[in-house]
């Protein structure tokens, strides 16, 4: 039976280019609905019916919304399993799939804005990833045993990862340390990698021009 068309809702250049890189991965039908930041379209009723938050990704699937990136993830993963970038419920890789996508959104982005924002450290007791360098320490070492964090085996879980180090990196919040700037070239060099990355600079001109019209 063919697959039902989703609806997502993207801004170039955020958190959702990973989930528009899964969605080329996985061959998934979807519509794409671009949320002009520029403009402040995140921010107007249109969109805040969508996701009160206003935040991007947010997909409609089945008539349900679903939002988070790690929720995104693993329910578009879990989806489309054709593609084979989940590892099953019962696969042995099921559990490490899991606790990286979830390592993402409770561990590192809350180090990694505490970290932008110079924030002192809190009590370790108090604080949802202990330390920063704890924290990535445990990343990179993973990121060492490579290529891909489940091993030989690559996932949507590096999507999510290899696009999040891109710009991390680029911002100088994160270490240029070889194991992460190796494996962000290896997610960089796929094929769905560079179609989305012209599309999404082509669509963040096209914003561009429009906020500026409009301003």
């Amino acid at each position: 039976m063919e697959k039902r068309k989703l609806d997502f809702y993207h801004s170039p250049r955020t958190r959702s280019t990973g989930v528009r890189m899964l969605l080329e991965e996985l061959g998934a039908p979807y519509n794409l609905h671009a949320v002009n930041m520029k403009a402040g379209d995140q921010r107007k009723s249109a969109f805040l019916a969508v996701n009160p938050m206003g935040k991007v990704p947010s997909i409609i699937h089945g008539g349900e919304l679903v939002t988070e990136q790690g929720a995104i993830f693993i329910y578009l993963a879990d989806e489309f399993p054709g593609a084979g970038l989940a590892p099953a419920i019962g696969d042995p890789l099921r559990g490490p799939y899991l606790r990286w996508l979830v390592y993402y959104g409770s561990s590192f982005e809350p180090a990694l804005v505490d970290r932008a924002m110079k924030r002192e450290q809190a009590p370790l007791a108090m604080s949802p990833y202990g330390d920063f360098d704890t924290m990535l320490g445990t990343l990179v070492a993973q990121l060492r045993k490579g290529p891909w964090l489940l091993g030989e085996r690559f996932s949507a879980a590096d999507i999510l990862w290899g696009t999040a180090l891109g710009w991390t990196v680029a911002f100088k919040i994160v270490p240029e340390l070889p194991e992460i700037m190796a494996y962000i070239g290896r997610v960089k060099a796929r094929p769905s990698a560079a179609k989305i990355d012209a599309e999404d600079a082509a669509l963040a001109d096209k914003h561009e021009a429009e906020a500026k019209g409009a301003g």
